[in-house]
């Protein structure tokens, strides 16, 4: 089944000590870009973290959000550095007169509280950090598990309305088909006019008369074009049955193109000219699709 880029995935869990609230979303992408915000007390959990994202999700742009509520203050495990965000205080403030002006102490207490260690953060003891790490894993694995069926229900959409273009492209191929008979005696009529042209003058060349000849028949045929196209399209509908990714359907949806621009160039009529636009239509929307696809 086809999965989407594009998802979204939260959840919330908690033990006695915090609350850890988990959200994810994605986005489509050509690479997999990581976009991680988590408290600076669990920085060093962000490998971690990416490495999980990485293995779940392949491919996308990715938000993760991870927020840690103590419940009570035994749970909290991160207090303000008093001492260092006065001296942090008191020196912004004489800076800012030596300046010559007078600042307000509201941004000055935000200023001091955003400059380096103004946290300090209990260390918890093994166990306690174990458990705290085992329930945000839960939290992120609940998350990631609700942003995978997002994608896989996107990718359901998406396939319903891969198999809807893919037919309409079948459909007009089927009209090719049909008017593809109805240009021969044109040709025939065009190669016949030549044909007296050429015998008829003096410097008529036989040999130079049957290459020309094959010339025009293999560049009007569009036989094995219409052989070629139809198993794409049968090879695309098959690929949407399984675990397809985005890149292959491209590829086979660039093999379509080929195709459809040969008939285009060869068939040399007005009519089938108009149907490969609409065919080049369809596959535009293909196209587009399958840049969501992971």
């Amino acid at each position: 089944m086809l999965q989407s880029m594009t998802g979204f995935g939260s959840a919330t869990v908690e033990n006695t000590k915090i609350s850890v609230t988990v959200e994810i979303k994605s986005l489509n992408s050509k690479f997999f870009d990581i976009y991680c915000r988590i408290p600076r007390t669990y920085s060093e959990r962000e490998i971690e973290i990416r490495n999980i994202l990485t293995q779940e999700l392949e491919r996308g742009k990715v938000e993760f959000m991870m927020n840690v509520v103590p419940k009570d203050e035994s749970g909290a495990a991160t207090v303000v550095n008093r001492p260092l965000i006065k001296a942090y205080f008191r020196d912004l403030q004489a800076t800012a007169n030596e300046l010559g002006f007078e600042p307000g102490p509201t941004e000055l207490l935000r200023m001091a509280s955003m400059m380096p260690n103004a946290y300090n953060n209990d260390s918890l003891n093994e166990a306690d950090a174990k458990a705290e790490w085992d329930l945000m894993k839960t939290a992120i694995n609940q998350a990631l598990t609700k942003c995978k069926e997002f994608r896989a229900q996107e990718g359901k959409n998406t396939a319903f309305k891969f198999e809807e273009y893919i037919q309409n492209i079948s459909q007009l191929l089927s009209e090719v088909e049909a008017q593809d008979p109805k240009r021969i005696p044109v040709v025939r009529e065009r190669i016949a006019k030549a044909v007296a042209e050429w015998s008829s003058s003096e410097s008529f060349d036989k040999n130079r008369f049957e290459q020309e000849l094959i010339y025009y028949v293999e560049k009007f045929d569009i036989s094995e074009e219409k052989v070629r196209l139809k198993n794409h399209l049968e090879y695309f509908i098959a690929e949407l049955k399984v675990a397809s990714n985005g890149k292959k359907l491209n590829f086979i949806a660039q093999e379509i193109g080929r195709e459809i621009n040969t008939i285009g160039s060869k068939a040399n009529d007005s009519v089938i000219q108009r149907l490969v636009v609409q065919m080049k239509d369809e596959l535009e929307k293909i196209k587009e699709q399958t840049m969501n696809i992971v």
